[in-house]
């Protein structure tokens, strides 16, 4: 009897063991992929692997943000193609040949869609594809060359103009990323992406005169993004794209834009002169070697400098030619060239009063002058 109850102790404790073995086990591989619920056990999914952010058919916040941008954006970008007018040499017909494709944005519901002047440079003939892929002739209506803007014309339904929101370009910072939307190489509706990578940047524009303050992101910009609209990521407009910077003519990863506080005052000047309305001295300059400062060279008669009595060139006793007055500031900005004049005199509307500082005779003197319209 003794040996029967030994026994059935050492059975006893051998099933006890293999149930603790069996228990424990569950109960670890509950810790990576499963559940223990009263007893049984419930499947779970795998721990997130490190930098996953959202199951699969599904879409980070960062994707929705972007894709709800561009769906609100699009619809006031537009496509832009030109041609030219061709004489066959030999029998004197005349052709109509393509001649280019860039971008545009539709800037108000009275059908005035703004670009790149050098898009349609040039250009005889220009056409306007919405968003909704219909297409509308264009027409002309004012230009600066010297900023690379343009305004053009359509005689769109109001409904099917969808303005861009506009925004500023004076807070923009380094880093804060940027939205382009554009036709690059004829792909209509392409969105590319990057961050704002300097900004006070300055290049040239097709007039030869610098566009200053031109904001440089790394957002990809090709042939046929020409201007379209650099966007912030509110969706709203702080710059045209107008030049890339590469040796092989596409995207090297630094783009320009000319900022938004500038195309503010420019577009509504072309909507309604044709051009932008500038202020005038009535004085013809140069910019000479080794003379800090700019030289008037000639005076118009009757004009602003005149009557603030601005000196030009002259003829002394001997026919030798002698400085007259030589500008080196407006307003205490210092001007050292043609270009700094220029740029700094569109700060200003006619009939606005300035102080010019002018070089003469060895001493320096501030003359005030009131600016007429320029011609």
């Amino acid at each position: 009897m003794r040996y029967l109850i030994w026994i059935a102790l050492i059975v006893l404790g051998f099933l006890a063991g293999s149930y603790w073995n069996n228990r424990h086990a569950e109960i670890e591989q509950a810790g990576n992929t499963a559940v223990l619920v009263n007893n049984n056990t419930r499947a779970v999914d795998p721990p997130a692997l490190s930098g996953e952010t959202a199951a699969p058919g599904t879409l980070t916040e960062s994707e929705s943000h972007t894709i709800r941008l561009f769906e609100s954006a699009a619809p006031s970008v537009c496509y832009i193609t030109t041609t030219q007018l061709r004489r066959n040499y030999f029998n004197r017909n005349i052709t109509e040949i393509p001649s280019g494709t860039g971008s545009g944005f539709v800037w108000d519901r009275n059908g005035h869609i703004v670009t790149n002047f050098h898009v349609i440079q040039g250009a005889n003939k220009l056409q306007v594809t919405l968003a909704d892929r219909t297409t509308w002739p264009a027409t002309l209506v004012g230009y600066a060359a010297e900023k690379d803007l343009a305004v053009l014309k359509i005689e769109a339904p109001r409904e099917k103009l969808i303005p861009i929101q506009v925004g500023t370009s004076e807070a923009l910072r380094v880093g804060q990323a940027v939205y382009a939307i554009g036709n690059p190489f004829g792909l209509d509706q392409t969105l590319t992406t990057g961050v704002v990578s300097a900004l006070g940047r300055e290049i040239e524009s097709v007039a030869g005169v610098p566009i200053r303050d031109v904001i440089q992101s790394d957002a990809a910009i090709n042939p046929g993004n020409s201007g379209g609209p650099l966007l912030d990521s509110s969706g709203r407009l702080i710059g045209v794209n107008t030049a890339i910077y590469s040796p092989s003519g596409a995207s090297a990863g630094i783009g320009f834009s000319i900022p938004v506080d500038v195309v503010r005052w420019v577009v509504p000047e072309l909507i309604q002169y044709g051009r932008i309305k500038r202020p005038s001295m009535g004085i013809e300059v140069r910019s000479v070697p080794n003379i800090s400062g700019v030289v008037v060279y000639a005076v118009v008669e009757g004009s602003a400098a005149e009557r603030a009595g601005i000196r030009p060139l002259y003829l002394d006793r001997n026919g030798n030619v002698q400085l007259g007055d030589v500008i080196t500031a407006i307003n205490g900005q210092k001007i050292a060239s043609y270009n700094d004049l220029f740029l700094e005199l569109e700060k200003y509307s006619p009939g606005q009063r300035i102080n010019v500082t002018v070089k003469r005779d060895e001493s320096a003197e501030t003359v005030a002058l009131t600016l007429d319209a320029a011609k």
